[in-house]
């Protein structure tokens, strides 16, 4: 079934490969990504090239996460277009390499910001629609770095994605009743494909980092993504977090996954999960609120 869908982050990366991915699959989607007349001006054209291309209802929207007003105004763009929003998939994220140290408060409140309120500031925009609806779909895409393997200097970043996936799991709870269905998307470490190792941040305190290379952590950072890159497997590809997107938005109401892993380094986060989700679910049945764990069919 055809349903109106917003991506956000959705100028490169897992956000643009998922955006045409549903938009093949016959979805009507809105990729959303800020400065679309500046700096994200080409994209624009790219997606709006990719639509002629393939014959799909696949738009740029200006969507700035950072911002309550430019996600107030696309979401109102949207529910005014097409009369309804039926999933919204959080994806827009940013990622720093570097010593916990060198980081300043400001730039952790940064990261915190792009990665964990943004999807605040998009679920109150939203969430009215989809609960006025009864119906509608949270897709949020996570990291393995919450409940698995965990290499240094990817702290603050780790720290961040654990929040947003901490979020995830509550929101799933207070929204099933309203019919909301919730899938978090675990994806492993992709070196190629995205933008995140590219186009991740480092720290502004460089004394610091300096006094780290001086110390007994010289040359670790390189170190570490040289182990990164040797264990990704050279077939690893980005566009399966997309084809996993597809799959859980094609499966129909009340059948979707909870959690979804891609990861080729099997760094144990399936695991984990499978275990710390069943405490959560175990502790809901205790208390009697077990009907949480299952989206109200609203019709």
């Amino acid at each position: 079934m055809k349903q109106v869908i917003v991506i956000t982050g959705a100028s490169s990366g897992f956000g643009r490969l998922t955006a045409n991915a549903l938009a093949k699959a016959g979805h009507t989607v809105y990729a959303s990504m800020r400065e679309t007349r500046g700096r994200n001006a080409a994209q624009v054209a790219d997606v709006e090239k990719f639509a002629r291309d393939n014959r799909v209802d696949l738009r740029a929207i200006e969507l700035d996460v950072g911002s309550q007003r430019s996600v107030d105004a696309a979401i109102a763009e949207i529910v005014a277009e097409r009369g309804c929003l039926d999933v919204v998939i959080h994806n827009a994220g940013h990622m720093v390499f570097g010593p916990a140290e060198a980081f300043t408060p400001e730039q952790l409140a940064e990261l915190y910001d792009v990665n964990v309120l943004s999807t605040q500031r998009v679920n109150r925009a939203a969430l009215p629609q989809l609960r006025e609806q009864g119906r509608g779909l949270l897709v949020w895409v996570s990291s393995s770095s919450v409940a698995g393997g965990t290499p240094p200097y990817l702290a603050p970043y780790f720290a961040a994605k654990a929040g947003m996936d901490a979020m995830a799991v509550s929101y799933a709870r207070e929204l099933s009743r309203w019919g909301v269905e919730t899938s978090i998307i675990v994806p492993g470490a992709f070196t190629g494909g995205t933008n995140h190792f590219a186009h991740s941040g480092r720290p502004a305190d460089q004394a610091r980092v300096a006094e780290y290379e001086a110390g007994p952590y010289g040359g670790f950072g390189e170190r570490i993504m040289k182990a990164f890159s040797a264990i990704v497997p050279p077939d690893a590809d980005a566009s399966s977090v997309a084809d996993a997107i597809v799959n859980v938005v094609d499966t129909p109401f009340g059948k979707r996954p909870f959690r979804v892993h891609i990861d080729p380094t099997q760094d144990g986060a399936d695991v984990a999960f499978a275990v710390i989700d069943r405490v959560r679910s175990e502790m809901l049945h205790r208390v009697g609120l077990s009907d949480l764990l299952h989206p109200k069919g609203n019709g």
